[in-house]
């Protein structure tokens, strides 16, 4: 298990709210990744935890009760906490979502290295059955009108709803396989796929060939977000903005694969959620945060489908 050797202030905007917020990180002796809302009376710890997920739909992972104290988009900071062994932090925030910073993870990393880790292992969780998350189940658990505008959506997007998210056991590490397809011609197909074994080189390759791709958006869709209390802090700085037609981009991509890129830090930051480290293969089929929460919580439901290490 490792801490920070010192706390780590960092400050920023949240890409939703647009707001100004700043966020420290603690070190702890407490095992687990907890967040603390200063800016409200309620000092409680938030455990950044799969099965204290409060909302996926706003294309992140928020804890906490969505009605009272919550944090969103943790899932950057989280992944970047899981590549650098740290499984026992307290980050005190005073706004209801992190900093975007530069819409990767890689800035969070940076700052919590030159902070310092203690040295220490990850839990193990290692997976021993084949579970899967389907889109299908999720559009279940919909009201009949989120159903229809989801389904316009997709109507007008050139999208459709059937992703999936699949653990099987693996012999080592967490090994992730990320598809995207979509419409758009400047993304299409895309497919990455990445190994942590905790080792140097799994770090580095992290470092090089992941932590700084960005989250991404379509022009088009960013005033519709806007007016649903969604990406109103998102600009070129933090986010790789597509053109209207869907075919360029309006800031330059640092890998012509970014955006499936950024889907693996998508991937990791949720899986961080179980509390350790999942050793297991996950295949990321149009997946989105709601379905890595899903099969996290399929896979805990059985003491049989793992093992903790």
């Amino acid at each position: 298990m490792g801490t920070l050797k010192k706390p780590v202030f960092i400050q920023g905007k949240g890409i939703h709210s647009g707001l100004p917020v700043n966020m420290t990180i603690k070190p702890s002796k407490k095992h687990g990744i907890f967040f603390r809302r200063i800016d409200l009376n309620s000092k409680n710890l938030i455990p950044a935890r799969f099965d204290n997920v409060g909302d996926t739909r706003m294309r992140n992972t928020t804890i906490g009760n969505t009605k009272e104290a919550h944090v969103q988009t943790i899932e950057h900071l989280m992944a970047a906490l899981f590549i650098a062994g740290v499984d026992r932090a307290v980050i005190d925030i005073d706004g209801k979502e992190t900093p975007i910073l530069d819409g990767s993870a890689a800035q969070f990393y940076d700052a919590i290295m030159k902070a310092g880790i203690t040295s220490g292992k990850l839990k193990k969780i290692i997976v021993k059955k084949e579970i899967i998350a389907k889109a299908s189940e999720l559009l279940k658990e919909l009201s009949f009108g989120a159903r229809i505008k989801l389904f316009l959506f997709n109507l007008v997007s050139g999208r459709k709803s059937n992703g999936f998210v699949k653990l099987s056991p693996a012999k080592r590490g967490l090994q992730i396989t990320a598809t995207l397809i979509y419409p758009e011609k400047i993304i299409g197909k895309q497919t990455f796929s990445y190994e942590f074994d905790d080792n140097k080189k799994s770090v580095q390759n992290f470092i090089k060939e992941i932590s700084q791709a960005r989250t991404f958006g379509k022009i088009s869709e960013w005033e519709y977000l806007k007016a649903r209390g969604m990406g109103r802090g998102a600009d070129e700085t933090n986010v790789i903005a597509l053109n209207d037609k869907g075919d360029g981009t309006i800031n330059r991509v640092l890998w012509p694969d970014e955006f499936v890129r950024h889907k693996i830090i998508d991937v990791i930051g949720d899986m961080f959620t179980s509390g350790g480290f999942v050793v297991g293969k996950v295949e990321s089929f149009k997946g989105s945060h709601a379905l890595n929460n899903l099969v996290l919580k399929k896979l805990f439901s059985d003491k049989n489908n793992y093992d903790i290490i």
